[in-house]
């Protein structure tokens, strides 16, 4: 069970130390150090990676012969590097002040840091790393369990997403998330937990009660682009400032209220149709490598069958 429970410790909600004013203007390189000093998110993120290498390397021991693949380390560190950057860097600092930082702070959670971890195949080293009791027991009546086969029916989590995303941001929820720490990190937790339930299905790497084919994995994501470019739009092409908060902060340095949010519609539009267009190739490079080796498979079969017919002796008459 390590990999999962460093999956879940890594998205604990953290609350950061914030004093719920404008911070001061970003000025190079003095902004570099503005980073969150945010202790359960940082001590939340030690246990997780030590629980994941804790796992890895117990696979490692047990199976030599087939160790967990070094690109799954390189997926898993680029995830939790990317939810430390959103969180902890000075994007974190500044996602109170500006709503363009917040929209790229999410969109980093839900469309990098997501994708990344799931590319590590989390449930996958969870099987391989616990006992054959455990995983009897416990993960695989889980895992086939009716809660976790509704809860990721493609349908389902492509209508949680698109809810939590509109939701989210259409509801008393965004503007509370900016004067609540707690509120804002359960935000964050909840950004991501919708997100790695939508990216489970298109990644497609780890068992899960349903699977979808290639093509549909596409369109998966494909339809789900809109609702990304929609909200964007409404953003930016608003002629007053959604969340009252960024229009009283009283911040006297970089763009108007209106105009940042225009900015983060921007963002939210171009930034997240670009990030959900790399996945989409990314799983259309994996569709054509699937048919490559389903085609390989069936000339080898052809191959076969054809030398057991040479091989087989002739019953035609004077053979």
């Amino acid at each position: 069970m390590w990999a999962a429970v460093a999956c879940v410790v890594a998205l604990t909600p953290a609350v950061a130390l914030a004093d719920g004013g404008a911070q001061p203007e970003p000025t190079f390189p003095a902004v570099l150090g503005r980073w969150s000093i945010d202790p359960l998110f940082i001590v939340s993120l030690v246990l997780a990676v030590w629980l994941y290498v804790a796992a890895v390397l117990r696979v490692n021991r047990m199976h030599p012969a087939s160790p967990v693949p070094k690109k799954r380390h390189v997926c898993f560190g680029i995830g939790i590097g990317v939810l430390v950057i959103a969180i902890l860097s000075p994007l974190g600092a500044y996602d109170d002040t500006l709503f363009s930082i917040h929209m790229v702070q999410h969109l980093l959670i839900m469309d990098v840091a997501a994708p990344f971890l799931l590319l590590s195949a989390p449930l996958t080293l969870t099987l391989r790393a616990s006992t054959p009791e455990i995983r009897k027991r416990l993960v695989l009546p889980v895992l086939h369990s009716r809660a976790v086969r509704v809860i990721s029916y493609p349908v389902v989590t492509w209508l949680v997403y698109a809810v939590v995303l509109w939701g989210s941001h259409y509801s008393g929820l965004y503007e509370e998330s900016l004067v609540n720490n707690w509120v804002h990190a359960s935000e964050h937790f909840v950004y991501l937990v919708a997100a790695l339930l939508f990216w489970w299905q298109a990644i497609g790497i780890d068992p899960a009660p349903w699977r979808i084919p290639h093509p549909l994995r596409v369109m998966y994501v494909f339809l789900f682009m809109p609702q990304m470019a929609w909200l964007g739009l409404a953003f930016y092409g608003s002629d007053h400032v959604f969340y009252s908060h960024y229009a009283n902060l009283g911040r006297t340095w970089g763009p108007s209220p209106l105009l940042d949010q225009q900015a983060a519609g921007a963002a939210m539009w171009l930034l997240g149709e670009f990030l959900s267009g790399c996945w989409v190739t990314y799983m259309i490079y994996r569709w054509v490598k699937h048919e490559e080796v389903a085609t390989k498979r069936r000339d080898r079969e052809l191959d076969r069958e054809q030398a057991r017919q040479s091989a087989a002796p002739s019953t035609l008459p004077g053979g």
